[in-house]
């Protein structure tokens, strides 16, 4: 873990947000040192920017005027510098709140490790969502929540035919998927920022 930045107070008008890149770091490709990302969020003008893992997950303190414009600039940046394109999808504190609260298969009873959100740059078109097969990776199962897809992967994501190039594919988005755990080490990170 990295933590960066001032410690004095922050802006008034700053907000906790989680930036989650997609990809990166995995399997020794496309990689990204976590210092650097820090850097870049900083760079930027963000405050009390930690990462958290090495697969891209950024905590951070912005406006919601440059959390806005954020992904962009970051994706950028990692661009000029090492040369490959990131997507990063971007959740304010509240909304990651939201996340942990609505899913179903938590209130089901479903086992954690089992438990994984897919984050979605965008709100699909409903007639997109209607395409998506309920029964494409049984016993795996899927619930569509707004720009939120919550998986139930009882064999574990690298068994699944739930994938990003699935639903990216069905629903015209750009995705990136995080395990539960991550999922609530990252509201609690939001909340110390």
């Amino acid at each position: 873990m990295t933590r960066a930045g001032p410690t004095a107070r922050r802006n008034a008008s700053a907000g906790a947000y989680v930036a989650l890149l997609r990809g990166i770091n995995v399997g020794g490709k496309r990689i990204v040192p976590m210092k650097s990302l820090v850097t870049m969020f900083l760079d930027a003008g963000c405050h009390k920017v930690e990462s958290y893992i090495q697969s891209g997950n950024v905590v951070f303190e912005a406006s919601p005027t440059l959390a806005r414009r954020l992904p962009a600039a970051i994706a950028r940046a990692i661009s000029g510098r090492f040369g490959f394109d990131v997507p990063i999808v971007l959740r304010a504190a509240g909304e990651l709140r939201q996340v942990v609260h609505n899913n179903p298969f938590v209130s089901a009873g479903t086992p954690s490790e089992a438990l994984h959100v897919m984050f979605l740059d965008g709100r699909p078109a409903a007639a997109r969502v209607a395409r998506l097969q309920a029964d494409r990776s049984p016993p795996d199962a899927f619930a569509v929540s707004g720009r939120e897809i919550y998986l139930h992967c009882p064999r574990g994501m690298g068994r699944t035919r739930l994938t990003n190039d699935y639903f990216d594919t069905t629903l015209a988005t750009i995705s990136t998927v995080r395990n539960w755990r991550t999922v609530l080490r990252l509201l609690e990170m939001t909340a110390q920022a």
